[in-house]
């Protein structure tokens, strides 16, 4: 018998995304063992049951109310344009949509792709760009290897994702125009019971949590008591309150802290040199804010 207080999550099948919204799930203990070829699989150890699909048909299965919530990127819900609320940025697989062109090509700005050929898979959004610039060219939708189309003739320009850039730049393109940024969303449908309401809060405060904790490092230092207050004055104002715990040797003593993994980085040569050792660096599996 069907579930209906289940909570159905689509999620995509495969891909970048894919990898990193099972690795949240799991992070957020959220137990889902999928074999292979399964579509449709149900949590042992939380009340949702996640559904495998391409990331193209996310928004409209939530929309449609197929599906409770989804997880997809930002780019797919601004294209497709169902109706779906975005209820919360993962910051998962980053990325920004752009147009790229030859290398050997000589941009003067968007007035530039009047008259040209432009491949993409995300037609509705390039149109809005090029409508805002009252810019006329013409659009040919690919749902294959877009970065191609210039080597082999069939425009002059494409407009598609980008994530280091390495495929524009094995292909001899460069990016003109940065269009829109990117991360991973979750978006939810419009009905949706109190259960299901309070089951996706419950899932979203521990993908937060989770989150929160791949941000941030567990500090531990040993510091001379002569140099604490210098060593303190040198971590960040997110390190908050600082644990400092006695050692055996009465002018020692040991700095506890949580920091942002970049304010680490930015502090640790000033810290070794006001005298900090044994510095550790321990990472978070989670943390509660």
């Amino acid at each position: 018998m069907e579930n209906n207080n289940l909570l159905r999550i689509a999620i995509q099948s495969k891909g970048r995304l894919y990898e990193d919204t099972t690795t949240l799930l799991k992070e957020a203990g959220v137990k889902v063992n999928r074999s292979e070829r399964a579509l449709l699989v149900r949590s042992t150890n939380f009340p949702i049951e996640v559904l495998y699909l391409r990331d193209d048909d996310i928004p409209q299965t939530v929309a449609s109310g197929i599906a409770d919530i989804g997880i997809v990127g930002l780019n797919e819900v601004m294209e497709r344009e169902e109706d779906v609320e975005i209820i919360q940025h993962l910051g998962l697989s980053k990325c920004h949509l752009a147009i790229a062109i030859p290398k050997t090509s000589d941009y003067t700005g968007p007035q530039w792709l009047n008259g040209k050929q432009i491949a993409t898979s995300y037609p509705h959004i390039l149109k809005k760009f090029l409508d805002s610039n009252k810019v006329e060219a013409q659009v040919h939708v690919i749902t294959g290897s877009v970065e191609i189309t210039p080597l082999i003739g069939l425009g002059d320009a494409i407009f598609d994702i980008v994530s280091s850039g390495s495929t524009l730049v094995s292909n001899n393109l460069k990016e003109v125009e940065k269009i829109m940024d990117s991360d991973a969303v979750v978006v939810a449908g419009k009905h949706l019971t109190e259960e299901k309401r309070a089951t996706i809060h419950e899932l979203l405060f521990r993908f937060q949590a989770a989150i929160d904790a791949q941000k941030k490092k567990y500090i531990m230092m040993n510091a001379p008591r002569t140099s604490l207050n210098q060593i303190l004055a040198i971590l960040p104002e997110s390190a908050k309150s600082p644990t400092i715990i006695p050692l055996a040797d009465e002018k020692w003593c040991s700095v506890h802290t949580v920091l942002e993994e970049k304010h680490f980085w930015d502090c640790i040569g000033e810290l070794k040199k006001a005298g900090a050792q044994g510095i550790l660096v321990v990472p978070i599996e989670k943390i509660v804010l």
